[in-house]
């Protein structure tokens, strides 16, 4: 699904959110295998039983992944990936968490580029209590309406 969205379009504060996306131990044993990390902070039960949260703690870069594919939408072909900058885990998430994500633009700017500008999407990733587990800001270079 295709829906053109130029840089004018977009609107300072609008919001969308996500619905739920339930992480699991599968979750965690494949992006262990994928990325190489077998931390024993996520993959080791008995282990984590001894330390501060006293379960498994799903990896960072996990949560991330899962939250931007949520965010995910229709392809926006005068939009492209610009990179993410403030990314920060608040909290841990666990197994069995519920993560949903509130998506806000919150900024519009001119790039060097003057037939495009940057539009930042504020993300903020929460599990099932309302508590914010992870948070980033989302550029994207959008096109530009020609005149």
């Amino acid at each position: 699904m295709f829906q053109t969205t130029y840089f004018e379009d977009y609107q300072l504060g609008a919001e969308r959110s996500t619905p739920g996306r339930t992480i699991t131990e599968t979750d965690i044993v494949i992006h262990a295998g994928q990325t190489g990390d077998f931390y024993p902070h996520h993959t080791d039960a008995e282990w984590c039983k001894t330390q501060e949260f006293g379960q498994r703690v799903a990896h960072g870069t996990l949560i991330f992944s899962v939250a931007v594919g949520m965010t995910a939408g229709a392809v926006n072909p005068v939009a492209f990936f610009y990179g993410y900058d403030k990314l920060r885990f608040i909290k841990p998430v666990f197994i069995g968490d519920t993560i949903t994500c509130k998506v806000t633009i919150s900024d519009k700017r001119d790039h060097k580029r003057p037939d495009h500008g940057i539009v930042v999407e504020h993300l903020d990733g929460m599990n099932q209590n309302g508590e914010v587990v992870l948070v980033a800001d989302h550029l994207l270079l959008v096109g530009r309406r020609t005149k």
